[in-house]
């Protein structure tokens, strides 16, 4: 029936993997009736279980792709879909009673082992209570007491462990505390060392401009001797040349020159 359903390829999928999962559940409860020790059938009991939550996640998925088509299919094809998510919930649902089954027959062994055991230690207490009925009251002290120092003793024992448990504590304490101060430190010294990084970065940058600035300052200058030098040779080669007549200190001496006042003072007179 269910190859004959209308489905698409998710919803196959899933439809799939939940008989592969119903044919590991039946070949499982077969192995279970073949095992004998306890906790085996318990091990195998417990991997059951995990199988049938897998059955239940994948039904859920089943479901939920039957409702997201519903609107594409005809009523007669959701019929369909959903009688067999049905078949699939009723399925899992005898796998779970049977695994209920199993876990009380299970609890009744285990219950039986038990109590077996309690009576097997009743003789020994009803020994022990015949013995002690058999004993004279300094016996009887004399156990007691010896009962009592070996309790103390105990107690004594627990209050060592206790304070040993307690300095272990305080030791530990004390070192996460200097672990938690030096972390501290550490994270101050890493605040420290970008907060000196970024101004080195800084230092570098103002160093690079600085340094520009005087390779051009140091150019312009070389450029202004070069000038001076190219001037001079000019001279010492062409001295009547015009050109340079008028340079400080390179154009021959000016005629001698009266005073402005001296040439008033004559115009006057």
């Amino acid at each position: 029936m269910a190859s004959q359903l209308p489905m698409n390829p998710q919803m196959e999928q899933i439809h799939g993997e939940i008989r592969d999962a119903f044919r590991a559940l039946s070949n499982g409860f077969q192995k279970l009736d073949k095992i004998k020790d306890s906790n085996r059938q318990s091990k195998q009991l417990e991997e059951l279980t995990g199988k049938m939550r897998e059955c239940k996640r994948l039904i859920k998925e089943f479901d939920q792709e039957v409702k997201d088509t519903e609107g594409r299919n005809s009523p007669e094809v959701n019929k369909q879909l959903n009688d067999e998510k049905q078949s699939m919930i009723k399925e899992l649902n005898s796998y779970v009673a049977l695994r209920k089954t199993y876990m009380s027959t299970l609890g009744n062994k285990k219950l039986e082992l038990f109590d077996a055991g309690a009576g097997a230690s009743e003789p020994v207490a009803e020994e022990n209570v015949q013995m002690a009925s058999a004993m004279t009251n300094q016996e009887l002290i004399h156990a007691g007491t010896k009962t009592m120092d070996e309790t103390d003793q105990v107690i004594e024992r627990s209050k060592k462990v206790v304070e040993q448990t307690i300095e272990v504590g305080t030791q530990t304490a004390v070192s996460l505390k200097g672990q938690t101060e030096q972390m501290a430190r550490i994270g101050n010294d890493l605040d420290t060392i970008h907060f000196s990084i970024k101004k080195a970065s800084q230092l570098v940058k103002e160093i690079g401009r600085q340094v520009a600035t005087d390779k051009c300052i140091m150019l312009f200058l070389f450029l202004i001797v070069c000038g001076v030098i190219v001037i001079i040779v000019v001279k010492i080669v062409h001295p009547n040349n015009k050109d340079i007549r008028d340079i400080p200190g390179l154009a021959p001496p000016a005629p001698s020159r009266r005073l402005l006042y001296a040439q008033e003072f004559r115009d006057t007179r």
